[in-house]
């Protein structure tokens, strides 16, 4: 039983450092994509996104960028983020349950002292903080997804927590995305953006405060399941 649990994490980690790879260097043809995605009705189009999204970003990480800026110029920021969102579903349910079958059963045998300790934190965190790391810009999905499965965490929990924590973060960064379009990580035109958009600027602001809530929250050290 020893020996399955280990060789279930090792391939958990080559899956791992496998996407990481890919990462690196697939180079995503977007424009090729959303030229011909363009073609269909939406039922098509969208669905055919969906299954683009969680086939290719589950094996190359980094792609999700790519798919969630093609997403607001094709389809706009209301339907873009519908989609994404599904798409994130999607995969959080496959890494989850991935890292519980693949790489749980080692965690729980190896994990001694204080480590076990973490464990059963991790394991028992409320819904309400569940929410927050899964809606502040600050936590990547994919070492979320891996690092509660990897955990006691009950699938239910969390997936509750995707569902309703997620669109938060995601429509927000699709309505900037489809107002600044690849001029996203240039300064002077987010910031020329934002101040044409003020009520989006203010609401901004107040949504960015959960960064240093959940930060602060995590370096203390509080007991998450109170």
């Amino acid at each position: 039983k020893r020996h399955q649990h280990q060789l279930g994490f090792i391939i958990l980690f080559l899956l791992i450092f496998l996407t990481w790879f890919l990462g690196r260097w697939v180079q995503l043809d977007v424009g090729s994509i959303q030229q011909k995605l363009s073609a269909f009705p939406l039922a098509y189009s969208g669905s055919i996104f969906v299954i683009l999204y969680v086939t290719v970003s589950f094996f190359v990480w980094f792609a999700k960028d790519a798919f969630w800026l093609m997403g607001a110029m094709l389809f706009g920021p209301l339907v873009s983020g519908l989609l994404v969102h599904a798409a994130e579903a999607v995969n959080a349910l496959i890494l989850f349950y991935l890292a519980r079958r693949l790489g749980r059963g080692f965690a729980e045998q190896s994990l001694s002292g204080r480590y076990k300790q973490l464990d059963e934190r991790l394991g028992c965190i409320r819904f309400v903080w569940l929410f927050l790391f899964r809606a502040a810009p600050l936590i990547p999905y994919r070492f979320m997804d891996i690092a509660a499965g990897l955990t006691s965490m009950p699938l239910r929990r969390y997936m509750a927590a995707v569902a309703l924590g997620s669109p938060l973060k995601i429509f927000w960064i699709q309505h900037i995305l489809y107002g600044v379009g690849k001029n996203v990580y240039d300064f002077s035109a987010l910031t020329r953006y934002f101040l044409e958009h003020p009520m989006l600027l203010f609401l901004s602001l107040g949504y960015l405060f959960l960064v240093p809530l959940v930060v602060i929250k995590l370096k203390r050290r509080d007991n998450l399941c109170r």
